[in-house]
């Protein structure tokens, strides 16, 4: 039965320190031409007992602190910046490697540092007495003082500042300033708890200028002017929706307003030299408006809706979100004649609308929650993509966007809610290219939920969250992953089991399904067979989340798996079927038949008939005049895998060339039509029927323009001298028939009315400049064509503008290869495009496009003939356009361009100096950003080997003290590339998931300021720090993350916790692998109970809770370390929870195994002979012979009259050989497992076979509760929570303790003795006609004689192993099962001989009533291998 599910914890507080902010109000007076911001702020703060207040602040000015408008003591510790001169602190950094652990190192420390509150309060006199207490009502925030915050209260807390730098949080740009949303730097420019768990509503009061407008989050209540000299004008906001510090904004500046036409909140503000781009730029907004409205049934969550777009070198990023309005650059805007840059603004402006509703209105409930946010948002976006820029465009995108996510979803930085990697991440997911994907990763995650459940379903589900945060009577507008899952259950009516196995695979874990597949058509069966080889994206140590790891065991075939079923589209002759055959689980090799719906008699191909139509075609119309299949043998046109994109996968789908010609040419899907396209261009040999296909492809003009686009870079790709120059003669075919006067043979005047097809001709000169000759060189045709274009391009009453279609000519210039034959043009090209350069410099372009081209088409030519002129030229050429004057984007990408000649010439050392010269000398912070993610790109086209590439200690330190500095301080983008580049530089992945924390001693320098504290403030130091914030040590020191807690190890054959299989992406054949693997165990409230295990045994009260699912719990090894049980799936279910699970350690992981440890009496073996040798179980470390995951139990051989006789009960068991030793096959079959329960027993029989060489005797410790195995094995305390079968157990007990005995030995003694007459009397029938054949009569000669030296060495190695023995217990040895709490672990020695127990799959009804513990029987065989 389900649990009740909880309800939201309402009455929790933030992690912070006890301190609550429950309204905040911020005054604030700004005179822009003297660049002086001075104000207060006043908090309603729930004061903690301690009495101590801790908030943020930085580059602020502190002038005093009022308390209940009393004055209080405060300290302040603004951040301290290394002295640059200081650099001997990295003495010890000399390669990438030490630079990197060093760059790892410092990026934490100061993440770290920033979640301590630096502003600490004196509140303790402040406190009221007990009398003069109210009761609290719930605060805005949803926090409520419970019983024990009795004695507290709620204070006023005034802070009276200056901002005395304005660099970061809050920038000042000729008249105009504005704030950015950076992580943690809204304590930048007012004291608050920068926290994005602390929420409260916010007063706003901004003065400024009479000629200025202030701008803020929140409604505008009024405006004020003051009677000043000059007059100023005061702004007064109220924000009533509770927000993190993160989402208040502010812009100043003289602003041109202009009010949406159609809905009154909304209203778009600029700078007045943009203010005609502005209204043709938002023309479209209402539209999205209404859409979100519409589909979410509520109206906009906030007072009004302000969007205010300042100048690009202003901006961080091209886009800052605040709560209730937004900050862009001006750079996206654009007037009526730019084509271009339309689809990516509107789609801009949509997500930043639909982050309004999730994001800055319904706020994450912690940080694993805010994937959900994040990609509720994208998927707003795509549905407004979807209706206003058509259906293709939307599918075009998400499969881009997919395919990009499988390429980089390979780590547990990827892992959407995994609880390690967001308290290692510290918020860094959000920015660089792991920001990208886990957006991409987040949508495409909901997309899939929303084709399992329905899109009206989806939709009511959304209708429904945004719906209860406008509920009134709710504090909290948070939402949840386990919320939301909860909904998808309760509303999308998807059921528990999939969605327990869905969210812990896909939002937990990292890594996507890889699937490769082929098929045959079988003609007897009228059937498909298609092969599927399954595999997984992510790395096989991407789930160990802190370096140097163990190594843990191989996965094994069975553990690829996600819920759910793949279909299969086949199109036939007859007609297109879908087929949900292919499961998302399996084995990794699987072989799925689909049955065909076509008949191959019915449709053999006949000659067209007269009277036909002219083209071809009957009335029918079913019939294809041209045969369309494959093969004459087969009715098969085209196969499809997941055609509806329900499955975030990456497929590879193998099919002959006919079929995807018949795809490229009747498949309307856009996505079908692109894996087309891809699958006919890396064919390595291409025929004319597939380039005519392309070519068809290209000039249809129904076609979707980007598809079309990518035929014409596969036709240039395929375009050579073995196809005759095709590809390259039907692009230039094309472009001719569309934009050539037939009869001068020169192009016509541009005309860009048809926007579809000016997309595809403008993409037609890059394709052209890609075609290569044998040598590697552009053709001679090539090149001259693309001059022609250049030559001859006339705009002339085109009322459209052609910047962006010069700059693509431009950019194909660059991509031109110069042979011996074209580089006659070089200087006709260079020619074109210097004048293109002076008519910008006279005439700007729209952002100054032209000019960007033309600097990085001369940086290309450069580079590639660098040989034929020196590149000093080119430097002096390109120089002048860094000029501080230039326009931001001229002045960046000169500055790349440059940093890449550096780099040719001079290696990458000097190109990271010329790059840190350029970033100091860099004034705007976005600039800034681009120069360093350049450089980083730099960093990764290095090769190591050359030794022009070697990087010098003191670049590496320069680039540490950058690193740590102020300027990386102010812009946390630039920190994170900084970073980043220090780890490309050791060969790391981009981000700080998995880097090692610190283990270099504290410097002095580091904890100056800590030493500077009064004693007021230290009590509470030790309090301020978030507890989830601080990371779990191992004995070394390094960080263990929460997952890993009780068992201190990682497994690397696992991504996040799921087995990969250990198959390459291109090879097709696997071969299965034969180890044990351990499967993490099953959580209760996330995961389901695997039904194979529920009912195999009865379950009876005094058995634990971990021994419930049916399998018997192993006792500790010696890391401590049980084996967890395995699913019914055959693959493990990872475990979501944050307690640890117990998993193996074995080296290599294949099939489940459960290792026993026997003890053989004198009747067990002819060949052993020796009492109560004990074989030892395999040691928890790694060891040479023990290759499998495996379960290590300890099991007591009984003796021949001790059970009774064992009924196979027709059970099919088959026999499992390990290969590991060399020596005599030993079988044990544990024959009927029964539990004794009111004259009911139960039957199980399982079966094992294991090789084992010559058992050495081995001593044996008295006491097998010995505290020394305990510490000598380091078995955890909490590993004895788990219940295992001990060795040496006198008796076996009931329920209540008391001892149950053998009722049944001599009856099963009698049983025994019927059976071993049955096989003497069978082995005699079978000899009678071997006993006069000589070959027969020397074989058992010799086994007699074997046998009899056997047993002299057993009896040598029994009085060896006697006299070295320490006393055993004399009774009869049963098996018995002990609880946790009484069980103690056993000493024992490295092993030779193994027992393997595979767990079979029977379910036996469980007896009514069970009231006594199970028995169990077990019989033992021993068989010596005939080695001759």
């Amino acid at each position: 039965m389900a649990k009740p599910r909880k309800p939201k914890n309402e009455d929790s507080k933030p992690d912070n320190s006890g301190a609550v902010v429950r309204h905040q109000k911020l005054c604030l007076s700004i005179e822009i031409d003297k660049r002086r911001i001075y104000g207060y702020t006043e908090l309603e703060i729930v004061v903690p007992e301690i009495g101590i207040v801790g908030l943020h602040a930085e580059n602020l000015g502190i002038e005093n602190v009022l308390v209940d408008g009393e004055p209080t003591e405060f300290e302040y510790y603004p951040h301290n910046y290394p002295s640059e001169e200081n650099e001997s602190r990295w003495s010890y950094v000399t390669t990438p490697t030490t630079a990197a652990d060093a760059a790892g190192s410092a990026y934490f420390s100061a993440l770290e540092k920033e979640l301590f509150p630096n502003l600490l309060i004196n509140c303790c006199k402040a406190f009221k007495t007990g009398n003069e207490m109210q009761e609290l009502p719930v605060s805005d925030n949803g926090v409520q003082q419970s019983s024990g915050e009795a004695n507290q209260n709620v204070r006023l807390v005034r802070v009276d500042y200056w901002v005395e730098k304005a660099e970061s949080g809050i920038h000042f740009d000729s008249n105009v300033l504005h704030t950015d949303n950076q992580i943690r730097r809204a304590r930048c420019w007012f004291p608050c708890i920068d926290d994005t768990l602390q929420r409260c509503c916010y007063d706003l009061e901004f003065t400024v200028a009479q000629n200025l407008t202030a701008v803020s989050t929140g409604s505008l209540l009024y405006q004020v002017l003051s009677k000043d000299d000059p007059p100023r004008k005061t702004y007064v906001y109220r924000l009533d929706v509770p927000v993190s510090a993160r989402w208040i904004s502010l812009a100043v500046g003289p602003f041109e307003i202009l009010p949406d036409h159609q809905f009154s909140v909304i209203s778009h503000m600029c700078l007045p030299s943009h203010f005609s781009k502005l209204r043709n730029t938002v023309d479209f907004f209402h539209s999205a408006y209404s859409f979100y409205k519409d589909y979410l049934s509520v109206n906009f969550p906030f007072g009004s809706y302000k969007q205010v777009f300042v100048e690009p070198e202003m901006a961080v990023s091209s886009l800052c979100l605040g709560a209730s309005m937004s900050i862009f650059s001006s750079q996206i805007l654009f007037d009526e004649k730019i084509i271009d840059q339309t689809i990516d603004t509107r789609i801009k402006l949509a997500y930043a609308l639909a982050r309004q509703w999730f994001g800055a209105y319904i706020t994450p409930e912690a940080p694993n929650d805010e994937w959900l946010l994040e990609g509720l948002a994208g998927f707003m976006t795509d549905l407004f993509i979807k209706k206003y820029l058509g259906n293709n465009e939307a599918r075009y995108r998400r499969y881009k966007a997919n395919c990009a996510v499988c390429k980089a979803d390979n780590s547990g930085a990827t892992s959407l809610s995994s609880s390690a990697s967001c308290r290692e991440l510290y918020g860094t997911q959000c920015i660089g290219l792991y920001s990208k994907i886990r957006s991409w990763k987040s949508v495409a995650v909901l997309q899939m939920l929303e084709k399992q459940m329905g899109p009206e379903s989806f939709r009511k589900i959304l209708q429904t969250i945004v719906s209860r945060a406008q509920d009134k009577t709710r504090s909290l507008r948070s939402l949840s992953t386990k919320e939301f899952r909860h909904l998808a259950n309760k509303v999308g009516n998807l059921e528990r089991p999939f969605l327990k196995e869905f969210f812990p695979r896909w939002v937990e874990l990292c890594g996507c399904p890889a699937l490769r597949m082929g098929f045959s058509y079988n003609k007897r069966k009228n059937m498909v067979e298609l092969a599927v080889l399954r595999g997984c994206t992510a790395m096989p140590d991407s789930s160990a989340p802190v370096i140097n790891c163990k190594p843990e065991s191989e996965n094994r075939d069975s553990d690829i798996g996600w819920p759910g079923m793949m279909s299969i589209r086949v199109y036939e002759l007859d007609g297109t079927f879908d087929h949900p055959v292919l499961p998302m689980a399996g084995e990794t090799c699987q072989l799925v038949e689909i049955q065909c719906h076509s008949k191959l008699a019915a449709r053999r191909f006949q000659k067209p008939k007269k009277g036909l139509k002219p083209d071809g075609s009957d009335d029918n119309g079913d019939v294809p005049v041209i045969d369309m299949r494959s093969s004459m043998e087969s009715p098969l046109l085209w196969m499809r895998a997941d055609p509806e994109m329900e499955y975030l996968a990456e497929i590879h789908f193998n099919q002959p060339v006919q079929m995807w010609i018949n795809q490229l040419e009747k498949d309307k899907d856009v996505v079908a039509q692109a894996q087309a396209i891809a699958m006919l261009e890396a064919l390595p040999q291409l025929s004319f029927s597939a380039v005519n296909a392309l070519n068809n492809f290209l000039i249809d003009s129904k076609a979707f323009w980007r598809v079309r686009i990518e035929a014409a870079f596969a036709l240039a790709n395929t375009a050579s001298e073995e196809t005759d120059w095709a590809g390259l003669l039907h692009l230039v075919k094309f472009y001719k028939s569309r934009r050539f006067d037939a009869n001068i043979g020169l192009p016509k005047p541009n005309d860009f009315h048809d926007f579809s097809e000016y997309f595809v001709l403008e993409a037609i000169p890059h394709a052209i400049a890609m075609v290569r000759a044998g040598d590697k060189k552009s053709p001679r045709e090539a090149v001259e064509f693309v001059l022609q274009l250049l030559k001859y391009n006339d705009n002339n009453g085109n009322p459209y503008s052609d910047v962006f279609w010069l700059a693509a000519l431009i950019q194909s210039v660059g991509e031109l290869e110069f042979g011996q034959q074209s580089i006659l043009f070089l200087s006709s090209l260079l020619k074109r495009i210097d004048r293109l350069l002076q008519f910008d410099r006279l005439m700007p372009s729209y952002n100054g496009i032209l000019t960007i081209s033309c600097i990085r088409t001369l940086a290309q030519i450069a580079l590639k003939l660098s040989g034929f002129f020196p590149l000093e030229r080119v430097f002096e050429l390109i120089k002048p356009f860094r000029d501080i004057k230039a326009l931001w984007q001229v002045r960046i990408e000169a500055s790349r361009a440059l940093l890449d000649l550096e780099f040719q010439c001079r290696g990458i050392d000097a190109a990271l100096s010329l790059f840190m010269k350029y970033l100091e000398e860099e004034p705007s912070l976005r600039g800034q950003v681009k120069l360093s993610v350049h450089a980083m790109r730099l960093c990764q086209l290095r090769d190591g080997s050359n030794p022009n590439d070697d990087i010098k200690s003191q670049t590496l330190v320069s680039l540490l003290c950058l690193l740590e500095g102020r300027k990386a301080f102010n812009n946390i983008f630039l920190r994170h590339y900084l970073f980043c580049i220090l780890q490309v530089l050791a060969g790391r992945p981009l981000t700080l998931y998995g880097v090692p924390r610190d283990q270099r001693p504290l410097h002095l320098s580091e904890v100056e300021a800590c030493n500077e504290q009064k004693n007021i403030f230290t009590s509470y130091v030790s309090e301020i720090k978030p507890i989830s914030d601080v990371p779990s040590l191992s004995h070394d020191g390094s960080a263990v993350p929460e997952p890993l807690k009780d068992t201190l190890t990682a497994t690397e054959a696992y991504i996040d916790g799921f087995a990969v299989p250990d198959a390459t992406k291109d090879s097709l054949i696997v071969q299965p692998s034969t180890d044990g693997l351990a499967v993490p165990e099953v959580a209760k409230d996330d995961l389901p109970i695997p039904e194979a295990s529920k009912d195999d045994l009865p379950i009876p009260e005094a058995i634990p809770e971990a021994l419930k699912d049916g399998l018997p719990i192993p006792e500790a090894s010696k890391d401590g370390l049980p084996i967890a049980e395995s699913s019914k799936d055959g693959f493990p279910v990872p475990e979501p929870s944050k307690e640890a699970d117990t998993i193996s350690t074995s080296h290599e992981r294949k099939k489940p195994i459960v290792k026993i440890r026997v003890r053989r009496s004198s009747t067990t073996s002819r060949a052993e002979e020796a009492d109560n040798q004990t074989v030892e179980r395999s040691q928890g470390g790694y060891c040479e012979t023990d290759r499998g995951a495996t379960s290590s139990v300890s099991v007591d051989a009984p003796h021949r009259n001790f059970a009774e006789a064992v009924s196979i009960s027709n059970q099919n068991l088959e026999e499992v050989n390990s290969c590991h030793d060399r020596g005599s096959r030993m079988t044990a079959s544990i024959g009927s497992a029964k539990l004794a329960s009111d004259g009911d027993e139960l039957g199980k029989e399982l079966l094992c076979t294991a090789d084992s060489s010559i058992v050495a005797a081995q001593p044996q410790l008295d006491d097998p509760s010995s505290s020394s195995f305990i510490q000598d094995n380091n078995v955890d305390i909490d590993a004895q929570k788990y219940a295992s079968l001990q060795t040496l157990s006198d008796s076996r007990h009931d329920l209540n303790g008391r001892s149950v005995e053998n009722v049944n030995s001599h009856h099963g003694k009698e049983k025994k003795d019927k059976k071993k007459d049955k096989e003497k009397k069978r082995k005699r029938e079978s000899q009678k006609g071997h006993r006069d054949d000589p070959e027969y009569l020397e074989r058992k000669r010799l086994k007699k004689e074997k046998k009899r030296k056997e047993k002299e060495i057993s009896k040598l190695l029994n009085e060896e192993a006697n006299t070295s023995r320490l006393e055993f217990p004399s009774k009869k040895e049963e098996l018995g099962i002990k609880s946790a709490a009484t069980s103690q672990p056993k000493p024992i020695e490295p092993i030779t001989p193994k027992l393997t127990l595979p767990v079979v799959d029977s379910k036996p009804r469980a007896p009514e009533n069970t009231s006594s513990a199970p028995k169990f029987r077990f019989k033992i065989k021993n068989r010596t291998l005939n080695k001759s």
